[in-house]
């Protein structure tokens, strides 16, 4: 972990591509997607590309080096690119990089990037000769519930979805609620994949995925990208154009799966329950930030029932009341918090490396004030959460650059 005495590190910069059905567009190969995303948020920094001193790029699919192939184009100058790989957690994991690089004094300026050429369908694996990472995940939840024909992830998120109905006696329209909130909001989002609203008994009835999961209720395969610019505190006193607009990461932490993923026969906890509250925990901590302090959140909704356990996990509401906080409104506009403003993955879409920085991108322009139709009012802080199977989750803590400031006040 990283100590108390850490450099402060801050966003000045992102960009992003519109998420699109894959295939879609012909002139959006990786290296397009990759040069939109970055040319906006090195635009938006007021910098140049040879500031970077470090970049980390984040895909799934795609064979090794395309980092280097999707930045060549903007600029040879021999800047050390590693590439990333993390399951659908790879953009904040490529970002967590990023800030940790800064925040240890080994780079002022560093870039993350994240890109997805998606496949059309449910994911499969790429690899049939070795062993696949989620064996165990799979194996432990065949032993309570059958596997079926349906995709793998869905099973284990609406596997999830089932204990905690089971376990809280909820019901399956809290889900359904989550939805239909998520596809409302995408509406003002001009980068979202999807910009339609739905009634709650249309996502309903659409077709049954995985009980409780309709398809409206699941993430849709996405092309796109994002981008951050990350920089020290010596690096934005000598750029004064970036002060107004900085946001600082207050912390940024990433869990991997403990022992209680396959000892609990839980498969809320099988998809990340515990690594997510392990990683919120230790953000709130380094942060000094508390739930109740939180406005608008950018979190890993995959799947519907994924969302609401998450609640749960990131401290916003108490164990089992994940349902009271959907029914009393407290996760959209005038309630408590305001979650996925940007439609989350459920609408926005969800290609796989560019998620954890599109996340990081909306939660900068809400507190920059920025964000336009979807603009969550009095936005002081913004909490991330983005999770990969096999696995890890990754929570960051935002807030506007305050640089006479070291830590919150009581004034939150």
């Amino acid at each position: 972990m990283m100590n108390r005495a850490a450099n402060r590190v801050f966003v000045i910069g992102v960009g992003m591509t519109k998420f699109e059905k894959p295939g879609r567009r012909d002139d959006f190969d990786y290296p397009d997607m990759a040069k939109e995303a970055v040319t906006n948020a090195v635009k938006d920094a007021g910098i140049s590309f040879k500031d970077f001193e470090q970049a980390f790029v984040g895909y799934v699919y795609g064979d090794s080096t395309c980092g280097q192939r999707a930045l060549y184009p903007l600029g040879m100058t021999g800047l050390p690119i590693v590439n990333v790989n993390n399951n659908c957690s790879t953009g904040s994991s490529a970002l967590y990089l990023a800030a940790r690089h800064i925040a240890g004094g080994l780079a002022d300026c560093v870039l993350a990037l994240g890109f997805e050429k998606m496949q059309r369908g449910s994911l499969t694996s790429q690899f049939s000769d070795r062993t696949n990472p989620m064996d165990k995940h799979i194996e432990t939840m065949s032993e309570k519930y059958d596997f079926s024909s349906s995709p793998a992830a869905a099973q284990l998120f609406g596997n999830a979805g089932r204990d905690y109905m089971k376990k809280y006696n909820v019901s399956p329209d809290v889900f359904a609620k989550i939805a239909w909130k998520n596809h409302k909001h995408s509406t003002n989002n001009p980068y979202s994949q999807f910009r339609d609203e739905y009634s709650l008994e249309e996502i309903k009835n659409s077709p049954m995925v995985h009980e409780p999961l309709t398809k409206l209720q699941c993430c849709p395969t996405s092309d796109g990208s994002g981008a951050a610019v990350l920089v020290s505190e010596q690096f934005l006193r000598s750029h004064p154009q970036a002060e107004k607009t900085a946001v600082e990461i207050l912390a940024i932490e990433m869990a991997t799966d403990l022992p209680s993923t396959f000892e609990s026969n839980d498969c809320m906890k099988l998809v990340g329950y515990d690594m997510s509250k392990r990683a919120a925990q230790q953000a709130y901590a380094k942060s000094g930030v508390k739930p109740t302090d939180v406005q608008v959140v950018e979190l890993h909704d995959c799947f519907s029932a994924n969302e609401l356990i998450t609640y749960e996990a990131l401290g916003l509401c108490g164990e089992g009341k994940a349902g009271e906080l959907v029914e009393k409104g407290d996760n959209t506009y005038g309630g408590k918090y305001v979650v996925n403003p940007s439609g989350g993955l459920i609408s926005k879409g969800h290609p796989l490396g560019a998620t954890g920085l599109a996340q990081c991108a909306e939660l900068c322009w809400q507190l920059r004030n920025e964000a336009g139709k979807r603009q969550v009012p009095g936005a002081r802080i913004g909490l991330q959460h983005n999770i990969g199977l096999g696995g890890a989750a990754v929570v960051a803590i935002y807030r506007l650059a305050q640089l006479n400031k070291k830590r919150l006040d009581s004034k939150l």
